[in-house]
């Protein structure tokens, strides 16, 4: 349920020209890029756009893929899905449900407990460690 609108104009003023790129235009940023993906303390990923709360850091996992990536994000609601058929294969692209950020793509090739591999472009994110948010 998309909550957060807001025009071209706000979401350039407020991201980064690679946040915009990757969140507003779905764009990808290139593997191995992000410092998200050495990030190994506790705390929530959060949208780069609206702040929502979409991945604990203890559903993180290395991946081998080169952008960060996770098994459950906090809550179902709080990510969406549409199918992407750029690229001649069809993926399942994951999305901000509070403000439609393009995030990455979800994979059923995860570990336990879900199977599934959210992966996630690090310039989608904002990290927030536990011990900073008090």
């Amino acid at each position: 349920m998309k909550t957060i609108a807001k025009s071209d104009a706000e979401w350039r003023k407020q991201l980064s020209p690679d946040a915009y790129y990757v969140t507003r235009e779905h764009g990808t940023e290139r593997a191995g890029t992000s410092p998200l993906n050495a990030e190994k303390r506790d705390g929530i990923f959060m949208c780069v756009c609206c702040g929502a709360a979409l991945f604990p850091s203890d559903t993180k996992f290395e991946s081998g893929t080169g952008w960060p990536s996770f098994y459950e994000p906090v809550a179902p609601e709080v990510i969406g899905t549409t199918t992407d058929k750029k690229l001649f294969m069809t993926r399942t692209e994951v999305h901000c449900a509070d403000c439609d950020a393009h995030l990455g793509h979800v994979f059923p090739d995860g570990p336990k407990p879900t199977g599934l591999r959210y992966c996630i472009n690090g310039v989608a994110l904002e990290f927030i460690a536990e011990d900073e948010d008090e």
